[in-house]
């Protein structure tokens, strides 16, 4: 596999202070770079048995703990004042993928820069990428390569009824940043029991959200299929994998919006059988997941130009006089 992980705490938007991690290929040069957005209640630190698995192939990641999650959220050294667990919303999103885009294209000078989110990450990569024209962060979005979204949250697999959510949309707007219990079966996660115990067990990870993050969360998962998925760019190529029995976010919700989006690439892999954290999926299904991103973002490379002796003019032997004037 690459080499380890290096850390680092970088200065974004809203002066927020973000935990992040980079992966690096091993004595190449990456062909690519990812940037990765984890999925609700989670961090970067969740993936350190699965991004290697893409950098080991000559592809980059990098990844930040989410606003109001992880490190970015709870490491009291490090972390902004106003930072927070739950403390985000689905601007505050917008913009902070904007931002790990260009400081992205910013570390990677010249390398194709891919869009990559799961679960939450999964529905707010979605979203960036439909924004339109106007948005303040279009010239972001128009630079990425791909998109690239695992068990994205379109819809919930067993929705939050219309009335609990208005509810809650309007209470965010008294009080935004009021966190609310939101309950998971952990075993629903995936089929690793080992994993699923260590997601319990992680002392970043809460159940629970603010009241504004939830309520952006699951409308701006549901404007994807009603309006949102209009504004998808023709010359963006899309690639979602998603578990057939996944009980967190719905697949159907996921073959409804590449059914819907017009682009020239698009596709949807289903792993039968497979649950919500498909990189935690034991039996090579996490491997299996690895190889169809990477064979994904390898096919839609710039093709590499070489140059061979035949390509170039022929050489004038040393010493050689050039031909005389015609004046």
């Amino acid at each position: 596999m690459s080499a380890a992980y290096s850390e680092a705490w970088l200065p974004g938007p809203s002066k927020t202070q973000f935990y992040a991690r980079t992966y690096l290929p091993s004595d190449v040069q990456p062909k690519a770079v990812v940037v990765f957005v984890h999925g609700f209640a989670e961090h970067v630190g969740r993936y350190t048995h699965f991004h290697p698995l893409i950098a080991q192939r000559g592809i980059a990641v990098f990844a930040f703990d989410q606003r109001g999650f992880g490190l970015t959220a709870q490491d009291e050294s490090h972390k902004s004042k106003t930072s927070s667990y739950g403390k985000t919303s689905w601007k505050d999103q917008m913009a902070d993928i904007a931002w790990a885009i260009e400081h992205a294209k910013e570390e990677f000078k010249g390398v194709p820069v891919l869009l990559m989110g799961h679960s939450m990450g999964g529905g707010e990569v979605l979203g960036f990428a439909t924004q339109g024209a106007k948005s303040p962060h279009a010239s972001a979005a128009s630079s990425i390569l791909a998109v690239i979204a695992t068990s994205p949250l379109i819809r919930q697999a067993e929705p939050t009824s219309k009335v609990l959510k208005w509810l809650g949309s309007k209470a965010s707007l008294f009080a935004p940043y009021t966190l609310i219990s939101t309950p998971l079966i952990v075993d629903d996660l995936s089929h690793d029991k080992q994993a699923n115990d260590d997601y319990m067990q992680d002392k970043l990870i809460k159940p629970m959200g603010s009241l504004r993050g939830v309520s952006d969360m699951l409308s701006n998962g549901e404007l994807l299929l009603t309006s949102s998925y209009a504004n998808w760019p023709s010359s963006l190529p899309l690639l979602i994998c998603h578990g057939t029995a996944d009980k967190v976010t719905s697949f159907k919700a996921s073959e409804e919006f590449i059914g819907k989006i017009s682009t020239h690439t698009k596709k949807l892999i289903p792993f039968e059988n497979g649950f919500h954290e498909l990189q935690n999926e034991p039996d090579g299904v996490k491997e299996r997941l690895a190889e169809d991103i990477i064979q994904f973002i390898e096919s839609h490379l710039p093709p590499i130009i070489s140059v061979t002796e035949a390509d170039l003019p022929p050489a004038i032997p040393f010493g050689t006089p050039e031909p005389a004037s015609k004046l």
